[in-house]
């Protein structure tokens, strides 16, 4: 089993308890994020080995300012402190958006051996379509580099939404052909559009982090067009992840297998989509 989308513990993050609790507001309302408490490695490993998850992508949660290029050494260490258990997915400065500079990330980030690069662009008010990060995904397509992106809702009250309509992926897919994307926590509400630009493109993946997968099997849940294709035509193109500590490995394994996907979807999701994607 491969969990493709896990945080980077915060003992590997230099973010105060005054940051967090700014930022993870609303958060913490909807979704219980800041008062679980420190997270740790410890918890994490913990986490994977009581859940039998064999391997977990880490993601440099770049949210609200940390340095970059901090955060991407911190997760080439721990992924290298557990060479058997994890990978890891960097990130680039969004703040100052010059070409060249997010170009050296990229390679810094691929000479590090991390396998993509996690944007979320909407927390700092940055179109995903914006030209300045062009050469970046030029860069990422080149190295072969994953490019992973927050789409759909998000519960930060600094920024709104509207530009995190996963629409935005059917522009990048058609100007990089070959370059891999995915589209995290599912695009909701506007799973039409994200289930319209994963059967264009068969280079984008959906992995559906911090969610309860029984909402996406619940009728009227706004999922059903997404839903319904998973155990057929979109089956090669969805990805297990958990957005841990958000949500647990446990709960999400549960819940996936009751919401009546076939035995061989569930196989897709769970590892054989991210073992190809990743080329393991």
């Amino acid at each position: 089993m491969i969990d493709m989308r896990v945080r980077l513990p915060n003992d590997y993050r230099q973010v105060s308890e005054q940051e967090m609790a700014s930022f993870y507001g609303k958060y913490n309302e909807v979704l219980d994020v800041y008062t679980k408490g420190p997270t740790s490695t410890k918890q994490l490993i913990n986490n994977l080995n009581e859940n039998n998850i064999d391997l977990a992508v880490v993601h440099a949660e770049y949210e609200f300012g940390e340095d970059a290029d901090e955060l991407n050494k911190n997760v080439a260490t721990l992924v290298m402190q557990y060479p058997n258990q994890l990978r890891g997915f960097g990130t680039v400065n969004l703040q100052r958006l010059i070409p060249l500079s997010l170009i050296k990330q990229a390679e810094e980030i691929h000479n590090f051996g991390l396998k993509g690069i996690n944007l979320q662009p909407i927390f700092f008010d940055v179109d995903p379509l914006d030209r300045r990060l062009y050469p970046l995904y030029a860069t990422a397509e080149k190295l072969g580099l994953i490019m992973s992106f927050h789409t759909g809702v998000h519960f930060s009250l600094k920024s709104s939404i509207i530009k995190n309509n996963p629409l935005f992926l059917d522009q990048i897919a058609v100007d990089f052909p070959t370059l891999k994307l995915i589209a995290c926590h599912g695009g909701w509400p506007w799973i039409a559009e994200m289930t319209a630009v994963a059967r264009r493109h068969t280079n984008v993946f959906i992995e559906f982090g911090g969610l309860d997968p029984k909402y996406i099997g619940l009728s009227g849940s706004g999922w059903d067009t997404l839903f319904t294709l998973m155990n057929n035509l979109l089956s090669d193109q969805i990805l297990f992840g958990t957005d841990w500590p958000v949500m647990t490995a446990e709960r999400a394994i549960k819940s996936w297998e009751r919401i009546g996907l076939k035995k061989e979807v569930l196989n897709k999701l769970f590892y054989e989509n991210a073992q190809k994607l990743m080329e393991l």
